[in-house]
């Protein structure tokens, strides 16, 4: 069920692009921690396979964030489009364009190839599509070169080390210059809030259910009605959306 929905997903994010209604020359990716159903599994029981009361998600587990800290549960990857200085709707409408769903403890990395992979289908696909921002946890050599592979660039905080190398110069020098912080600092105004408003409206966090396949379920369903809700809105020919609170409506 869950590669259906992603399907479905891919199609949307396609259908805003063919209608015009998104600027899909910066992107964003990003994660968030979601807490799992029920009482935590604590590390030291887990090794020893030990499930102490009744209530856990045996499939959950544990992962850490800056903001949150350790949480026992799983985690949502999302790719969207982001906001822009444009008057013009396509400058300020700001959805969901791929998801998936992990275990809290899959690192950030490990997911941008998967949420950006070429298909017949796939939005990154598209040459309109220049930039990718990012937090630092898709800081990664092989991400920066997938990533020129597609005809993207990737801009996220690069760290830099003793014997940091002449094309990571490049990358750090881009990020520090003017037009690369102008270019990530639409990430905070993007899919920062864009996450824990699709979180805080179908209130997956902490999640309603137990197990891999029901979480994941879940949560992919709420990105694609979130998707569709923002499709019917603009197809009704509302005003300008201001925020993406107004995108949503009220139902």
């Amino acid at each position: 069920m869950s590669t259906d929905i992603k399907e479905r997903m891919s199609i949307m994010g396609n259908l805003f692009v063919a209608k015009e209604l998104v600027d899909l020359s910066i992107t964003a990716i990003d994660s968030t921690l979601i807490k799992a159903k029920g009482h935590v599994w604590h590390k030291s029981s887990m090794k020893k396979g030990i499930v102490p009361r009744s209530g856990i998600d045996t499939d959950a587990r544990w992962g850490y964030s800056h903001t949150k800290g350790w949480l026992f549960g799983y985690k949502l990857h999302l790719t969207s489009s982001t906001a822009t200085s444009s008057s013009t709707t396509a400058g300020k409408i700001i959805v969901p364009l791929t998801a998936d769903v992990t275990t809290a403890n899959v690192p950030d990395n490990k997911m941008y190839i998967p949420l950006t992979s070429l298909s017949s289908s796939s939005i990154f696909s598209l040459s309109s599509v220049l930039y990718m921002i990012a937090d630092p946890g898709y800081d990664a050599k092989g991400l920066y070169e997938y990533s020129k592979g597609l005809g993207i660039n990737l801009i996220c905080p690069v760290k830099r080390y003793k014997s940091t190398s002449k094309e990571r110069l490049q990358f750090i020098c881009f990020y520090q210059s003017e037009i690369g912080q102008a270019i990530y600092s639409r990430r905070r105004i993007s899919i920062e809030p864009l996450i824990e408003h699709i979180k805080s409206v179908f209130r997956i966090d902490p999640l309603p259910a137990r197990g891999f396949h029901k979480v994941s379920s879940i949560v992919l369903l709420s990105v694609l009605l979130y998707q569709l809700i923002v499709y019917y809105n603009c197809k009704k020919d509302e005003p300008n959306p201001k925020s993406i609170k107004y995108m949503l409506g009220t139902w």
